[in-house]
């Protein structure tokens, strides 16, 4: 099922490169069926469409967090945070600082 839903959004993805939706789902798609790797490059390629997708941060923190990639998991949780202080959204905070935990200290 998740191939399924993978090679749908691909499509998406592939016929409109410039929306956003169609990145976001995908990496989603792929968080979904833990393709780490993709699923973060695809999470980058919507903040490359629409730099304030504050929850495409968080994910894309939440990617880099499992593929221990401390340093870009930090850059990307605080642009999270960042955008959920200035889009004015608390519920992220929860998420964003269970994440923050799990990385190594300084």
């Amino acid at each position: 099922m998740s191939n399924d839903r993978i090679a749908r959004f691909e499509t998406l993805a592939a016929s409109e490169p410039e929306n956003p939706l169609h990145a976001f789902a995908l990496a989603g798609a792929l968080l979904a069926a833990d393709e780490l790797e993709r699923s973060e490059q695809a999470f980058a390629r919507c903040l490359e469409l629409d730099p304030a997708w504050m929850m495409a941060a968080i994910r894309r923190g939440r990617c880099l967090v499992a593929l221990e990639r401390w340093d870009e998991a930090r850059e990307a949780l605080e642009l999270g945070a960042r955008l959920a202080t200035e889009q004015n959204h608390e519920e992220p905070f929860a998420e964003i600082r269970q994440l923050m935990d799990e990385l190594p200290a300084d």
